[in-house]
């Protein structure tokens, strides 16, 4: 019998962010430190050049897609129990629902981060880049059961 699922809220999630951000921060700082000699543009551009984009945009889009790949989550969400599933089925996502959640997050961003702060306002605790992709951040246990609606009632 599968184990009771809760979903995650803002807060939960919003630490889970912090973690990942402070861990991306502690490798990306110091390659573009070496690569560059100093963290921020000297003038007003907003990348240094070609290798800073791939150190600060390229390499942490890499190592998030991995994380959920391979993980279903990425070490925030690891830290409080949470992972990356399916919304139909609570099955790991797909490689595709992956990529498509992780470019969702621009789509989240841009009306002032309003697609981030649905979290807390959905019922199922899901931002627009979760809607988009069809996925859900749950973790163990908790006051209200995940029902994943196309899973078989059997368990099987």
């Amino acid at each position: 019998m599968d184990q009771d699922l809760e979903y995650v809220g803002f807060w939960a999630r919003t630490g889970a962010a912090l973690i990942d951000l402070l861990l991306q921060l502690a490798i990306v700082a110091p390659l573009t430190m070496a690569v560059y000699g100093r963290y921020t543009a000297p003038d007003d551009r907003l990348f240094h050049g070609t290798g800073d984009i791939l150190i600060n945009v390229v390499l942490p889009a890499l190592a998030v897609l991995a994380f959920w790949i391979y993980k279903g989550a990425t070490p925030g969400k690891m830290v409080i129990s949470a992972r990356i599933v399916d919304a139909g089925t609570g099955e790991p996502m797909t490689k595709g629902q992956a990529v498509l959640r992780y470019l969702a997050y621009f789509v989240s961003l841009l009306p002032l981060g309003l697609g981030y702060l649905w979290v807390a306002l959905d019922r199922r605790k899901q931002g627009w880049h979760d809607k988009i992709a069809g996925t859900v951040v749950v973790r163990p246990a908790g006051q209200e059961p995940v029902r994943f609606p196309h899973k078989d009632r059997t368990g099987s």
